[in-house]
């Protein structure tokens, strides 16, 4: 009798837990249980040319379909961002780009826009400091994390004493 009773409690809790991850009526299905966002992507001199993760894709303005996760975040098809570059059509302007975090590796995730302006005037800056803004808490900075780095401390000179040395620091580990 307990195992009867076991069987159909853990068949109602699949049940319950298949029912939260279901895509909206109505909604494009994609790959992995994705589905599609539409994003206006326009650019201040109409016909500047989008390229996407690296493939071309047509000049401005123009829909974008993005596949996305249901709660309308990036989703991880392998890669730590989702790139938007946007190519200029005259020698003045400049090229544009959006990075967006995709939650690789328990990263954060970003929100997918509804819509991109590329402003080709504008002058970016020669090495833009990567940022992840995301709806809580502070601007995040992966690549200046002390957890990669480690601690901001000097850890002292190489210890020269017997014929096994062990200095413990960041980036330099010899055994």
């Amino acid at each position: 009798m307990k195992t009867v009773s076991r069987i159909a409690a853990c068949l109602a809790a699949a049940g319950l837990l298949a029912g939260c991850s279901s895509i909206p009526p109505g909604a494009e299905r994609g790959p992995h249980g994705t589905m599609a966002y539409y994003v206006s992507v326009e650019a201040s001199p109409p016909g500047a040319k989008i390229e996407a993760n690296g493939e071309y894709v047509v000049e401005t303005p123009l829909n974008l379909k993005i596949f996305g996760n249901p709660n309308g975040t990036f989703h991880d098809f392998g890669s730590y961002f989702y790139v938007i570059r946007a190519y200029p059509l005259t020698t003045n302007q400049f090229v544009q780009t959006r990075w967006f975090s995709t939650g690789h590796n328990y990263t954060p995730k970003d929100k997918i826009p509804q819509r991109i302006y590329f402003d080709m005037n504008q002058n970016s800056p020669s090495n833009p400091p990567y940022v992840v803004y995301h709806e809580y808490g502070p601007p995040y900075y992966p690549y200046w994390d002390p957890w990669w780095y480690g601690p901001p401390w000097y850890y002292g000179p190489w210890y020269y004493g017997p014929r096994v040395r062990v200095f413990v620091g960041p980036h330099h580990r010899h055994w």
